[in-house]
């Protein structure tokens, strides 16, 4: 099964468009096309072609940002799809699929008529399929690229071989522009000068090496269910359920060797209403003991009605967590405390809001850090900075002082200091290629003062527009 046009198909099926359309990709800081309908390719468009070029031969054409990670997604479910054919299936490339269906065909009418259902339904889902069959793998995937389902191998081309365009163009140079042409030559000559692979894949399509086919296996589901007999409404006895089913699930997340990011728990009542209890945690995790706390506040909130008749809980959102090598920390010390706190924090006032500063790559003071969620992200070992920087961090305040070096005495926030020792200055240009209203006075002269009064403050010099100004506080 080959789907010619999947990236376009794919966006084309939920937006319709009457007309040429393309998808773009940015290569090599050239926009190109990526994947274009009929009606684009009617217009003398093809793939790899500039946008630019595109558009001044088809100027109505519409264009939309490939995805080529959707596609993979589309292509997968396709998959799935097609197992109502047969159950092996497996991806072919970027844009097909391969299918074995021996055995299968008689459930069908036969062949013809399971090619006919395949076809019919594409039509109905919006997608252009072209199909192939033969007794190999080769034979198939040449006559879905390049022929009709039951087309002769010996008539199609040589690129129907799965062979690079090289390797093509080199024996079409040569007259050998057909797969009978190619078998008809003696074999040591093409050895020797295309390599192995030419002739590999002409034995497999023609079925004298086997090809194997290995089928995609369906992605390891994260849920379990559990029905009652009598309905149940206690605080106590759904955490109790809940604990008998996080507790296996767990034990799947260990075995692929993942961890829970989400989690949804779902209590469904006696009279078919249910209710959803979310939980996203601030770090992967697969340990029932830590989990399972973390799910009071949700259930106490719980309108259990008439009773709960059935449970069931799933891992929406799973996260590669591997087998870490643990070390020996100190005596009592648990292990994700941090975590299991952001996460209780964080279902009270969302795990968004839970943040961090992060350092970032800027010699300005006011740049230097950014703010990110604490969930998705991890905390870096501290700022790269030569000279050190204050804990505190504020804006520019004036004080009243004049020349070049600090003063000796300056009264910062109604309060008088003098100057015990200073150290710098430490010179601090402006990025030119951002506009900052608060670096348009140039540079910065950066003190580090003590003051007798036990403050240790961050001072800086304006030598452009005099001035002196307080901006933050050691420790």
């Amino acid at each position: 099964m080959w789907f010619p046009r999947l990236p376009s198909d794919r966006v084309l099926r939920t937006r319709p468009v009457d007309g040429p359309f393309a998808l773009t990709q940015t290569l090599a800081n050239t926009q190109r096309l990526y994947d274009l309908n009929r009606a684009a390719e009617q217009q003398g468009l093809h793939r790899g072609m500039s946008y630019a070029d595109a558009r001044a031969f088809c100027p109505d054409l519409i264009s939309h940002p490939a995805r080529p990670d959707l596609d993979a997604r589309f292509l997968a479910a396709l998959r799935r799809w097609a197992t109502r054919y047969c159950p092996w299936v497996g991806i072919d490339g970027a844009d097909g699929l391969v299918l074995d269906v021996t055995g299968a065909t008689h459930l069908w009418g036969g062949t013809a008529a399971m090619l006919d259902d395949m076809c019919a339904r594409a039509a109905r889902a919006g997608l252009d399929l072209r199909l192939g069959q033969g007794a190999t793998r080769g034979a198939a995937w040449a006559r879905a690229h390049h022929g009709e389902p039951d087309a002769p191998l010996a008539t199609l081309p040589v690129a129907a071989l799965r062979l690079d365009e090289a390797t093509v163009t080199g024996l079409q140079r040569l007259g050998l522009r057909r797969i009978g042409d190619l078998d008809a030559t003696p074999r040591a000559p093409l050895t020797r000068r295309f390599g192995p692979q030419v002739l590999l894949r002409l034995d497999q399509a023609l079925g004298r090496v086997s090809e194997p086919l290995n089928p995609q296996g369906e992605p390891p589901h994260f849920g379990l269910r559990m029905t009652f007999p009598e309905p149940i409404g206690l605080v106590g006895d759904v955490m109790a359920a809940t604990e008998r089913l996080l507790i296996p699930l767990c034990d799947k997340l260990r075995l692929h060797e993942a961890g829970a990011r989400r989690l949804m728990l779902t209590l469904r009542r006696v009279d078919q209403g249910s209710q959803q209890i979310e939980l996203r945690l601030a770090a992967p995790m697969r340990e029932a003991p830590r989990i399972l706390p973390l799910f009071e506040r949700g259930v106490a909130e719980v309108d259990a009605g008439f009773g709960i008749d059935q449970i069931r809980i799933e891992a929406v959102q799973v996260e590669p967590l591997p087998v870490q090598q643990i070390g020996t920390g100190a005596a009592g010390q648990t292990p994700g405390r941090v975590e299991d706190l952001m996460t209780r924090i964080g279902t009270r006032i969302g795990l968004e809001n839970v943040q961090r500063f992060l350092p970032a790559d800027s010699h300005i003071p006011e740049r230097a850090f950014s703010i990110a969620s604490a969930a998705y992200s991890t905390a870096e070992s501290g700022w790269a900075s030569v000279n050190p920087r204050p804990l505190r961090l504020f804006p520019p305040e004036a004080i009243g002082a004049s020349g070049n070096t600090p003063p000796e005495r300056f009264r910062w926030r109604r309060v008088s200091f003098i100057t015990g020792r200073a150290t710098g200055p430490e010179r601090i240009a402006p990025e030119w290629w951002l506009d900052d209203d608060a670096w348009r006075s140039g540079i910065r002269d950066y003190w580090r003062v003590e003051t007798r009064q036990g403050r240790r403050l961050w001072l800086f010099h304006t030598p452009q527009n005099p001035g002196w100004f307080v901006q933050g506080e050691f420790a």
